[in-house]
């Protein structure tokens, strides 16, 4: 691949749209897509839309489209390509930093690479003079003049889209004996490559007639558990929030701040010039975040607390000083 240096205006030159190149990618979400179009709207298309030398759109179908819809012009960057397969894999390693695809979208990614990669390691064995090695071994010869070596389709898939050999074999199986439930699944992100995998062998051996509703069953099991995880995970980091504040204040009521006290602390552990402007400075910040905690408590929790719900007018004045009894 490079860059030409070539440049074209829209208004000089119409690319061409290829669906295989176009739905390489996951679509943007409606919120991405409303992002992009509100943002060509008020600064118009600064980046430009790049295609191929037969001017096949590579990168950028959505701002192009969006382009076209409301007439805003927008230039086209001319990159060469040896192949279809080297403009996928280009417009895949430039938009994969840009999206937050996951391992499955990913491996969906990979699948429809598997025919450009098959049909180039044909074509290679082809002008390598076909199969050298069976017919080497049927004459007796020990050498191969030109070696061809085996395409690991899996591997290159796998490095590609960047996930490792044995989660790129899963996606095919997934791919090649999931149910329709396990695939949906996986599209919502409602389960992991591996749950989704072991499912699909789960209910391999079933009668095929059961396989979808046994599927079905298995995806539901999962996501209580995974529900359940998250909601442990929850009250697991709410307990160490809560855990943290109250150690906080325990240790801070300990400290009664007189000048001896203070004078005290400073000598014997033989403060430096440095580390009292240091302490100076962490006490202010440690003073600002009491300080905050105690604004968040009496302006956003204190008057719409569930606790607070039952309390009458008259119990206002009262609040001020404390809970009345």
């Amino acid at each position: 691949m490079k860059n030409t240096g070539i440049v074209y205006h829209s208004t000089e030159r119409t690319p061409t749209v290829l669906a295989e190149l176009a739905g390489l990618l996951p679509p943007l979400s409606g919120e991405q897509l409303a992002a992009l179009e509100a943002d060509l709207l008020q600064n118009g298309c600064y980046s430009p839309v790049i295609v191929n030398e037969e001017l096949v759109i590579v990168d950028g179908h959505n701002r192009q489209s969006l382009c076209e819809k409301h007439g805003i012009p927008y230039n086209m960057a001319v990159f060469a390509f040896a192949d279809l397969l080297e403009a996928k894999r280009w417009a895949l390693d430039t938009q994969k930093g840009r999206r937050n695809l996951n391992k499955w979208e990913l491996g969906k990614i990979a699948l429809k690479l598997k025919p450009d990669i098959e049909a180039r390691a044909k074509a290679n064995m082809s002008a390598g003079g076909g199969d050298q090695k069976s017919e080497h071994a049927r004459s007796g010869s020990a050498t191969l003049p030109n070696p061809i070596s085996t395409v690991d389709t899996r591997k290159e898939l796998a490095d590609t889209v960047g996930l490792g050999e044995r989660t790129m074999g899963k996606v095919m199986q997934i791919d090649e004996h999931a149910p329709a439930a396990v695939r949906e699944a996986l599209d919502k992100k409602e389960l992991s490559i591996n749950q989704g995998y072991q499912i699909t062998r789960q209910v391999e051996e079933l009668p095929e007639e059961q396989r979808e509703q046994a599927a079905l069953e298995a995806v539901e099991l999962a996501k209580a558990k995974k529900e359940i995880q998250q909601a442990d995970a929850e009250l697991s980091r709410r307990s160490k929030i809560a855990g943290t504040f109250c150690k906080a204040y325990e240790k801070a009521v300990l400290v009664t701040p007189t000048e001896e006290n203070v004078r005290i602390w400073v000598e014997c552990t033989r403060m430096t010039p440095e580390e009292m402007e240091d302490t100076i400075r962490e006490s202010e910040e440690l003073a600002e975040i009491f300080a905050e905690v105690a604004r968040i408590i009496r302006e956003q929790i204190i008057h719409s607390d569930w606790r607070s719900a039952g309390w009458s007018e008259g119990d206002a004045e009262s609040r001020e000083g404390g809970y009345s009894e």
